[in-house]
């Protein structure tokens, strides 16, 4: 009778193991595709500018909030059509980073009438302007 028992419990516990294994093994139809790992650079459309003038020189120092400390940032300042255009980029970032979002700054120059409006993009992408 006790060796009745032992085979039924071991024959059980086998049952349940190889189902339990059978279960949890994906089959080839549930196996999902890859996840596209290249991030793209995050939507921003917010800066803080500060403009000064000086001797014909406007210093614009800004701060632009970005996904993690990981990112970099440029920043570039041109004329056109009597506005001042502050350019900011961010690059793709591929790297595995931890996403606290960061401020970082930055400051251009350039020589221009005092009365030029500001005009900021990111990416190429028109951004609000606040003042800091």
């Amino acid at each position: 009778m006790f060796e009745k028992r032992l085979w039924v419990s071991a024959l059980i516990l086998v049952v349940v193991i190889v189902g339990g294994f059978a279960l949890s093994v994906p089959r080839a139809q549930e196996v999902l595709e890859p996840a596209n790992t290249s991030q793209t650079t995050p939507v921003i459309s917010m800066l803080a500018l500060r403009d000064s003038f000086k001797n014909g020189v406007h210093t614009i120092k800004g701060r632009i909030t970005v996904a993690d400390v990981c990112t970099t940032i440029t920043a570039d300042v041109s004329l056109q059509d009597g506005r001042i255009i502050v350019a900011v980029s961010t690059p793709e970032d591929v790297r595995v980073c931890l996403k606290i979002p960061t401020e970082l700054p930055f400051t251009v120059s350039i020589k221009a009438p005092a009365d030029a409006p500001l005009v900021a993009t990111i990416n190429g992408v028109p951004a609000t302007v606040t003042a800091p």
